[in-house]
């Protein structure tokens, strides 16, 4: 009897000290499957911009079917879109902190909303050919790391009111206080968040708002769905459905039928 081999893993790991300002944490995510199979993999809307390294450069195509750069960088995404590996693969992926594209690589964050691109047309590095040449995720991870630091140690685009700002949203403290304790009209926190986060300040409380609803549905922490439209602050279910279906491209009941979540906002579809 033949036995296939059908495996996807999945790895987390948190910055050292110098980067925990600038990245929430590191991931891993494989499948050595003999029998590989073609996947589809949505990506949800987050808050967060995010950097990934494929060590098989031709596995992952995007929602247009072209192919992914082997390492690149992606900004803000203000709906779901799709992903689809057709290769197996091993990825490295960096979560960032919201303001992350500024702080750390110096760009406008709104240059990159809905839009990834290859580091190599970003900054005069190497990284890639040195990612390419070890086999081992610790020391990708020591590398990307290093690269990171030393791009930050560069910049001084620290912006302390949207970090407070972005900070108080994921509280769900409403836009006008925050408005209010940092002394900016509406128009100054707009102009601060396209530069530095790359949505808007409504929009970025908006997909928070999903987040803190999708956590509950991860834990199901709910009876029905309407305990978690109201305990989030949507107008009724209807609102909150049309609202996670915008944000996660499926229903709340189809994704904890059809998603295999391990990486977070990136599960793959099961058909």
């Amino acid at each position: 009897m033949v036995y296939k081999r059908r495996r996807m893993n999945y790895q987390q790991i948190y910055p050292t000290e110098p980067l925990r300002k600038y990245v929430r944490y590191f991931w891993i995510l494989e499948d050595d499957s003999l029998d590989f199979s073609q996947k589809t993999f949505k990506i949800m809307s987050d808050g967060l911009p995010g950097l990934i390294f494929q060590e098989n450069k031709k596995a992952f195509h995007d929602k247009d079917s072209q192919e992914l750069p082997q390492l690149f960088l992606y900004g803000q995404t203000t709906r779901y879109t799709e992903h689809r590996a057709i290769k197996s693969f091993r990825n490295i992926g960096v979560y960032f902190e919201p303001t992350a594209l500024k702080s750390i690589f110096g760009v406008d964050a709104n240059e990159l909303t809905n839009q990834h691109i290859s580091i190599d047309e970003l900054v005069n590095t190497n990284i890639t050919d040195q990612l390419s040449d070890t086999t081992s995720s610790n020391q990708r991870i020591e590398l990307l790391s290093s690269f990171l630091i030393h791009l930050a140690e560069q910049r001084s685009t620290e912006n302390e009111k949207v970090n407070f700002a972005t900070a108080q949203l994921q509280k769900g403290v409403s836009l006008p206080k925050i408005q209010s304790e940092l002394n900016l009209s509406q128009r100054s926190l707009e102009r601060y968040f396209k530069q530095h986060i790359g949505i808007s300040p409504n929009l970025y409380a908006r997909i928070n708002r999903f987040q803190l609803a999708l956590e509950n549905i991860r834990q199901n922490q709910f009876d029905k769905l309407t305990d978690i439209a109201y305990q989030c602050n949507y107008y009724d279910q209807s609102h909150f459905i049309r609202e996670f279906k915008e944000f996660s491209g499926t229903s709340p009941k189809r994704f904890l039928r059809q998603a295999n979540e391990q990486v977070a906002n990136f599960p793959e579809w099961k058909i």
